[in-house]
């Protein structure tokens, strides 16, 4: 929830306070005491060399964090979602939450005296300003499309930039190995669905997923192209217009309780069922959270884990 300008202020004075009350100064020289600069969408930011309390309000900044072997103290949640992704297993477990993404409670935040708050651009650039009050913060500019430069930018933020380019590398290294055992990746068009609360959509090329499928070489139905679209990530198909979701294969995902009882609804239709890939067997379920709100490196490894599991032969 937002707190207002007065309550605010009086929070991070408090804040402070604690956080001076909390440690000793750090020693003149070392790590804890040194900033360096961190250029992103918001301007230039000092942030500590090393942070060790890590505020993270994008589910893309809990896959970076954790894939580079730090626990966040606080991140907030997609909304819909239950709760942290549960692809990362125990790692978030000591997390504790901080309101939505859309949302982000500031009065939590605060409370859990972070040294640096990471967040987007294209999601928080309205507070901004309360949240550089709490703690140096560092945004992305987008979503998405935009993944591998984000990681490399959370990366460099958590002091760990070396270590996101070697996992960034390892990731790419792997997609191209699994278009290798796959044979003629591209000659198999890869149907991306995702069933939300109030629409269904397809994802082209430049979403998140799309671009985990372009990194195996692997081919893309044209209506999912996006061709004639200028936004390349997704588009709305309604349940009436079934047949324009078809592949060779599909892959299918719900965002939320709401969204897989439509996906129910709908996958149990005759124009769900007509489908070709339906037909043939090669209609999966996937989950959301790993294909969808991941948007890290440790996601895009799961995506992987799928289409090794449903596309290569055993």
């Amino acid at each position: 929830m937002r707190r207002s300008a007065a309550t605010l202020a009086a929070v991070v004075a408090l804040g402070v306070g604690l956080t001076g009350c909390a440690k000793s100064d750090p020693v003149a020289g070392t790590d804890e005491a040194q900033t360096h600069p961190v250029v992103h969408a918001m301007g230039t930011t000092q942030v500590p060399v090393h942070p060790q309390r890590v505020v993270v309000l994008d589910t893309d900044k809990i896959d970076s964090a954790l894939s580079l072997g730090i626990v966040p103290v606080g991140a907030a949640t997609a909304g819909e979602s239950e709760g942290l992704p549960t692809y990362l297993g125990d790692k978030v477990s000591s997390i504790k939450t901080v309101g939505l993404l859309t949302e982000p409670d500031l009065e939590a935040i605060t409370a859990l005296k972070p040294d640096l708050i990471m967040g987007s651009k294209f999601r928080q650039e309205k507070f901004y300003d309360e949240l550089s009050a709490i703690a140096p913060t560092v945004f992305t500019e987008k979503v998405g499309i935009t993944w591998k430069d984000n990681f490399l930018l959370d990366g460099e933020a958590l002091g760990k930039a070396q270590e996101a380019k070697d996992l960034l590398a390892g990731y790419e290294t792997r997609a191209k190995e699994v278009g290798t055992k796959i044979g003629d990746p591209a000659a198999k068009k890869i149907s991306i669905v995702r069933f939300r609360a109030t629409e269904i959509r397809v994802y082209g090329p430049e979403s998140f997923s799309g671009i985990v499928m372009g990194d195996v070489g692997l081919g893309r139905p044209e209506r999912q192209l996006l061709a004639d679209k200028d936004d390349k990530r997704f588009d709305k198909v309604s349940p009436e217009r079934m047949g324009e979701v078809d592949g060779d294969v599909i892959f299918v995902c719900a965002f939320g309780e709401k969204a897989v009882a439509q996906q129910a609804q709908v996958t149990a239709g005759n124009l769900w069922k007509n489908l070709s890939a339906v037909k043939a067997g090669k209609a999966y379920t996937v989950e959301d959270e790993t294909w969808m709100t991941g948007i890290g490196v440790t996601a895009a490894g799961k995506i992987l884990d799928d289409v090794q599991k449903y596309l290569i032969a055993a």
